[in-house]
């Protein structure tokens, strides 16, 4: 059940927040506030607001987030150029890992590459990660996550409806605001500190929980990469965080960056 009250931690006097959160009543994009206000920021801290107007998904596509969805992003500095690629899916398995812990009822959480969070076939959760405003070792990890989104009142055509599902369709209690966005820092603090530590494995270290986790292993896949439309089976996911593509003929491509256009759902 989706409710707010007075006495919620996350709908207190902003003064009352801790310092790490900015709350904003409304913006176009949490990522484009976060980036146009790198000087007043630092590491962890968190840009939230109910009303985001104008978001973004991958590949510079508009994304229109409907009432009850919880729009976040999270300013990770000092990440190490060679992990970028990996860091949509590390982000991914960190918001796994914090609905877990909060609505523990859920089970088969699950990531689906490059970037989406998947319960019961359809998508829970979006990451955007974006170059940090002024800072070039600054990432800001975006998130949307459907909280209490009445997708049916939105402007969003059936076809995308029937594709995605919320939290409080599925959870028994139903976490707020506050509790989310604080879960979703404490691990992404723990991701950035595992990327960053000297003599880490980076990414490898998360390889097997992002493979157990793998929405489109095993699945006939078309993949739209600068235009070019790629077709194969979906085999794994690489060292880097690539998707790995066991094409017609039996070689296998490893795609870097890319939009999963169409999957089988057997």
């Amino acid at each position: 059940m989706c409710t707010f009250s007075a006495s919620d931690p996350a709908i207190a006097i902003q003064t009352a927040l801790p310092a790490w959160l900015h709350w904003l009543e409304q913006c176009p994009s949490t990522n484009t506030w976060a980036a146009a206000h790198a000087s007043e920021l630092q590491h962890g801290d968190v840009v939230f607001t109910r009303q985001q107007t104008a978001g973004r998904g991958q590949q510079g596509r508009t994304w229109q987030a409907p009432p009850g969805v919880l729009t976040a992003s999270v300013v990770l500095d000092s990440i190490p150029v060679e992990q970028l690629p990996g860091l949509s899916l590390a982000a991914g398995l960190a918001v796994i890992y914090a609905i877990a812990d909060l609505a523990p009822d859920l089970q088969n959480l699950q990531l689906k590459w490059p970037n989406d969070v998947m319960l019961q076939e359809r998508k829970l959760a979006g990451i955007l990660c974006e170059a940090g405003g002024n800072r070039s070792s600054r990432v800001i990890v975006g998130i949307g996550l459907n909280r209490c989104a009445n997708f049916a009142a939105s402007e969003l055509p059936d076809s995308l409806i029937q594709k995605v599902i919320s939290l409080h369709q599925v959870a028994a209690i139903v976490p707020n605001e506050f509790s989310l966005l604080e879960r979703l820092r404490q691990y992404l603090l723990e991701t950035a500190g595992l990327l960053t530590a000297p003599h880490s494995l980076g990414l490898t270290a998360l390889l097997p929980a992002l493979r157990q986790r793998d929405f489109l292993l095993g699945r006939q896949i078309v993949v739209n990469r600068s235009g070019q439309q790629i077709a194969g089976e979906a085999v794994g996911i690489g060292d880097r965080g690539e998707l790995l593509l066991r094409l017609a003929e039996g070689s296998l491509r490893r795609v870097t960056s890319g939009q999963v256009l169409w999957q089988d759902l057997s």
